[in-house]
């Protein structure tokens, strides 16, 4: 099973993955663009698996690049406190 399966295990990836950015000393802004990255080639590139995915895909595609910025943000404010840390 992947983890862009199921909802729940997709964030504590993110988190996890954030987790380890963040105790790797990688700051703020490069977090902030490799989340825009990784939601711009998931929207382009990879078929929503759940509602919520479909949800973000379907906001993805009409928002303009700041507004993707933002999306990219908030999901990394979402998973901050998740994961198995």
């Amino acid at each position: 099973m992947s983890v862009l399966d199921n909802w729940k295990q997709w964030e504590d990836f993110l988190a996890d993955r954030l987790h380890q950015a963040q105790d790797e000393g990688v700051n703020k802004d490069v977090v902030s663009d490799l989340a825009y990255q990784i939601g711009d080639y998931l929207a382009n590139q990879v078929e929503p698996k759940n509602e919520q995915e479909r949800i973000l895909a379907d906001l993805w595609s009409v928002a303009d690049k700041d507004e993707q910025q933002a999306i990219a943000n908030m999901m990394v404010k979402l998973v901050q406190n998740n994961g198995t840390r």
